[in-house]
């Protein structure tokens, strides 16, 4: 995408007056404004923004709307609801400049200037550092540099942190080798140790053995989906180890996984007998290796051997757990539960699975459920303690309900 005829003040003109984007209006539209006289490439260039803009919402709200946007810099761009929890640990740590090495359109920076960081932010890719500007220009205290991040003198920008997104994607293809992203995990944590506080985005599947023991490492997941882990260094990680954040909504916890040393492998839990109640941790708690505390805690355990869903009995509320209840339990085979789900008015289920190879759809479809019916209920299925696969019939808990 080329953002030169976009820039233009026709360009920008342009982009400010088109409709909301619809993608079944595109041709029509199209037509309109080369009758008005627009030129054909500006017209794609503008209705592509448009469109990266309606899709940029989920990421960035009502701020999409003034913002330019590259294809792979909006699928790679951090959440700025995220970016604001990078920003107050930053500033938290006693950060008041911030170098933001490989900004792409500027995402982290503008998390990091909203809370009045003065932000040095360092692109290499030409369109992507124009759409950084964009994005930056109603922060003066942000400063764009269009480089390789390997050619500044970045201790000479005066900055007293660094934030460090490496590239982990080669032509297309997740890299898992932290030593072939870039800059590789090994040179980011060299670069880091140069600011009084520092942060790293990495992979949120990283094996721990790949994790400096001074970090505190923190996995972050949004609404239920795991969205990254940070290798936070210095000031920025005043306690080693690992922890979990779990945002949903405006809401936010944190959890610790009650290790000082964040490469201690996680601690697993002998499995009990299924209780009256199924948890389901957090992606976050997972990853960190927190379920082991919260089962302390809470006495709870795994319902089998490395197996990620959790059984008591006694119902909790937490925001890092799911909680349901076990109405029945039932084999793989689809007819005894067909016939229960009918015979409780149940005509839709949602159905979730660990460590079986059960196939969600295919056995949707044998279930035959009736529409007609308006129960629901969560379908979980399992290996248990035992080793024979089960499906337990379950129900929410209202804190928990899915719209």
């Amino acid at each position: 995408m080329s953002f030169h005829k976009l820039l233009s003040s026709a360009g920008w003109d342009l982009l400010e007056t088109l409709p909301p984007y619809d993608s079944l209006s595109v041709l029509t539209l199209t037509e309109r404004l080369t009758r008005d006289g627009y030129d054909r490439d500006l017209i794609a260039a503008a209705l592509t923004q448009s469109r990266l803009r309606e899709r940029g919402r989920e990421k960035f709200g009502p701020f999409a709307s003034r913002m330019l946007f590259t294809q792979d810099g909006l699928e790679q761009a951090t959440r700025l609801s995220v970016g604001a929890f990078h920003a107050a640990r930053l500033r938290e740590a006693g950060a008041t400049h911030v170098i933001d090495m490989g900004c792409g359109i500027g995402a982290d920076s503008m998390a990091f200037a909203g809370l009045g960081l003065r932000t040095s932010s360092i692109e290499m890719n030409p369109e992507a550092a124009a759409a950084a500007y964009i994005n930056l220009t109603p922060f003066p205290e942000a400063h764009v540099i269009e480089a390789n991040a390997f050619d500044v003198d970045l201790v000479s920008l005066g900055a007293d942190a660094i934030w460090i997104d490496p590239a982990r994607r080669s032509k297309g293809h997740r890299l898992k080798n932290p030593e072939e992203w870039s800059p590789k995990l090994s040179q980011a944590i060299d670069i880091a140790s140069r600011f009084d506080s520092a942060g790293i985005k990495i992979a949120p599947g990283i094996d721990y053995e790949a994790l400096p023991s001074d970090a505190c490492v923190e996995w972050i997941s949004a609404d239920g989906t795991l969205i990254e882990a940070i290798i936070w260094l210095g000031k920025a990680a005043p306690t080693p180890g690992r922890r979990a954040l779990v945002l949903t909504g405006t809401n936010s916890a944190t959890r610790g996984a009650g290790v000082s040393d964040p490469r201690t492998p996680h601690v697993a839990v002998a499995p009990r007998k299924p209780g009256h109640f199924i948890f389901e941790p957090d992606p976050a708690i997972i990853r960190s290796g927190a379920i082991a505390s919260l089962c302390e805690e809470f006495d709870i355990a795994p319902i089998a051997d490395s197996i990620a869903y959790l059984t008591g009995d006694t119902p909790i509320d937490s925001p890092f757990l799911t909680t349901f209840t076990i109405r029945d339990v039932f084999t793989t085979e689809p007819a005894p539960l067909r016939k229960a789900l009918t015979r409780l008015g149940i005509g839709r289920v949602e159905i979730k699975k660990r460590g079986t190879p059960l196939d969600p759809e295919i056995f949707r479809k044998k279930l035959k459920l009736n529409p007609k019916l308006s129960g629901q209920a969560t379908l979980i299925a399992t290996p248990t303690i035992t080793g024979k696969h089960r499906i337990f019939l379950c129900e929410r808990s209202v804190h928990d309900a899915v719209a």
